[in-house]
């Protein structure tokens, strides 16, 4: 559509029956809008693809979103939105909100009243019609890590998943194990289920059978990993390693084997996910997979303004490479 015949606000406004006042604190996110006009107006915005123009929007704030701020991994892709958010001149507001699938529904109304440039979302995904609040208002989003599958148009930047569990398995291959278990994360998060396939192709790959006893979905955290890994050790046939799908999953599966009276990695071979900090601090050293966090947050930063600029984009979604990091939680299998 040409400038000269772009749909104005005033006119969709007069569309919808309502003063261009009441219009207008539906597209700044006000909460003194009844909920039934709210809806209302915020289709007949989506009719017309209405854009607020960039000048009109424009802040010096971006925006990070979370829903859950765990200090071993969080800090990273908080350091790398920064850095780069910092050098554009822009200050960096920091929003706790929903759960791993989308943030909550009153973070919407709050992000349209603060008006960032843009906004980076450490979730799955974005529903459609935050989508196109977001959009209506000319405030470009990107997701961080996915762990669900965002449709082609969602910008996202995540890691290499698969070939992160296909590495881990391959070492422990490469060691002489082979009953190998896999404790990976939520069974609905895509990010999980190219762990376990990674660990699932390098098992294929070296002809070695895959029991499904041994496949676990856990919760990224200390207490699902010991948990599963608590039952995986009383097996009669018990593993000799364990792939765990998180860093802090694998100092549960440690905690869970050091109950048992096993030593790793003399009896017990275990490899994490993430390569945060405390994996080098751990007893022993834990031999991950390193995820790059901080960069995910950088370059996620870094797509996002060149949306706010409206510069050309040659691809929306970027997978960042993975690397084995093998330190001491991990040794030949000797039995």
């Amino acid at each position: 559509m040409s400038e000269s015949t772009r749909v104005t606000l005033a006119d969709i406004a007069e569309e919808a029956g309502v003063s261009l006042a009441t219009m207008s604190k539906v597209l700044n996110g006000r909460s003194d809008v009844a909920p039934a006009t709210r809806a209302r107006l915020e289709a007949h915005l989506a009719q017309h693809g209405y854009t607020r123009r960039k000048a009109a929007q424009r802040s010096d704030l971006v925006e990070l979103v979370f829903h859950e701020l765990d200090p071993s991994w969080s800090m990273e892709v908080i350091e790398g939105v920064e850095e780069v958010a910092s050098a554009g001149g822009f200050s960096l507001v920091l929003t706790v909100s929903g759960d791993r699938h989308a943030p909550s529904t009153d973070w919407i109304d709050g992000v349209l009243r603060r008006r960032p440039v843009g906004v980076v979302l450490v979730f799955s995904d974005i529903s459609t019609p935050y989508r196109e609040k977001l959009r209506s208002r000319g405030i470009p989003f990107v997701i961080v890590d996915p762990a669900g599958d965002p449709s082609p148009e969602v910008p996202s930047v995540g890691s290499a998943n698969w070939s992160g569990g296909l590495m881990a398995t391959r070492h422990l291959i490469e060691l002489g194990h082979r009953r190998i278990a896999a404790i990976t994360g939520p069974e609905d998060m895509m990010c999980s289920l190219a762990r376990v396939d990674g660990y699932r192709s390098a098992m294929n790959a070296a002809g070695l059978p895959i029991d499904p006893a041994l496949i676990r979905f856990g919760d990224f955290h200390p207490g699902g990993g010991e948990a599963h890994g608590r039952d995986l050790l009383a097996l009669d046939d018990p593993p000799t390693a364990i792939f765990a799908g998180s860093d802090l999953q694998a100092l549960g599966v440690i905690a869970a084997a050091t109950a048992a009276g096993l030593s790793v990695p003399g009896d017990l071979s275990v490899v994490g996910y993430d390569d945060i900090a405390l994996s080098r601090w751990m007893s022993p050293q834990l031999t991950t997979v390193h995820q790059p966090l901080r960069r995910m947050g950088e370059e996620a930063t870094r797509l996002l303004l060149r949306l706010a600029d409206g510069a050309p984009i040659e691809t929306l979604r970027m997978d960042l490479a993975t690397h084995l990091v093998v330190r001491g939680s991990t040794a030949r299998f000797t039995g």
